[in-house]
């Protein structure tokens, strides 16, 4: 793709209120992602994790976007950029939270009724991409706009629910964990999806610390931190503050969830070192 999407990416973030601006331009490298199925064929869904090193400290972003062959109707300011495909052509590449086909397909997978696949094979299922499920009505039809906090977006999907997305993954947030000496190994996938991108090198799963997620608590949740690189860290439930599109103007992105149940989506990805961090990316309160 012309221009990629790291330089798409580089341009797009600082507009974002949850990029940490470190007074110089992004520099950004890959640090992972996965992606998922539009039953309808016609929608790249991918969830972009990149690497900030133009900081004192490196951060990872988690970027969900959608690529179209066409412009989405008043999503003008979702607009991440265009770019030339070499077999598809000319892609218009938005932000996912606002897009209604990406919102739909995430709803669809906290319900546990769509499967991660991998970042840069087709047909290929991820199972290094964690979903620990809870029932709900995974039809999302009723969309409220996406909110921006300071850490993470949160959108209204009906029914008094949010679906929440991660933002900022830093190693000292409360939803990551890092091995610090652990060298992920592997090889590269081939690239054969239309809109794919190669796979970080090295990039595996951990099966101990994966089999520890899905067992996980979804009530009561108690935030470990990096430092305990041994333990599974914890994404606190988030705060239902999006019920409605109605309530849209009052709800608070940054709000903690309180609710008892959640379900979450907790992926690997590298940081700038090669070690591995684990972490939640997606979650919706019950």
């Amino acid at each position: 793709m012309s221009p990629s999407k790291l330089e798409l990416l580089t341009a797009w973030l600082p507009t974002r209120p949850w990029y940490r601006d470190s007074g110089r331009a992004p520099q950004l490298s890959k640090a992972g992602g996965f992606r998922l199925d539009d039953p309808a064929g016609s929608v790249g869904i991918e969830f972009v994790l990149v690497n900030d090193s133009a900081g004192p400290e490196s951060i990872t972003y988690h970027v969900p976007l959608t690529y179209r062959g066409a412009p989405l109707d008043g999503a003008e300011d979702a607009l991440v950029g265009t770019s030339i495909h070499g077999v598809l052509g000319q892609r218009w590449i938005y932000d996912a939270t606002r897009d209604p086909v990406a919102v739909a397909q995430i709803a669809a997978l906290l319900a546990g009724q769509a499967q991660p696949q991998a970042q840069s094979a087709s047909d290929t299922p991820d199972p290094s991409v964690v979903v620990s499920t809870i029932e709900f009505p995974s039809a999302a039809t009723e969309f409220g706009s996406s909110v921006e906090g300071s850490t993470c977006t949160d959108i209204a999907v009906g029914s008094g629910r949010n679906i929440r997305v991660e933002r900022v993954l830093r190693l000292d947030a409360p939803n990551s964990t890092v091995a610090p000496h652990e060298s992920a190994a592997g090889s590269q996938r081939p690239d054969t999806h239309p809109d794919s991108s190669p796979a970080p090198e090295g990039s595996t799963s951990d099966s101990r610390r994966h089999d520890a997620l899905a067992a996980a608590p979804n009530s009561g949740v108690t935030p470990v931190y990096a430092q305990h690189p041994d333990r599974l860290a914890e994404v606190p439930s988030t705060d239902a503050t999006l019920a409605n599109s109605e309530s849209a103007d009052s709800r608070h992105a940054d709000e903690p969830i309180s609710g008892p149940h959640s379900a979450r989506v907790a992926m690997p990805w590298q940081d700038v070192t090669g070690s591995t961090v684990h972490g939640v990316v997606l979650a919706i309160d019950a």
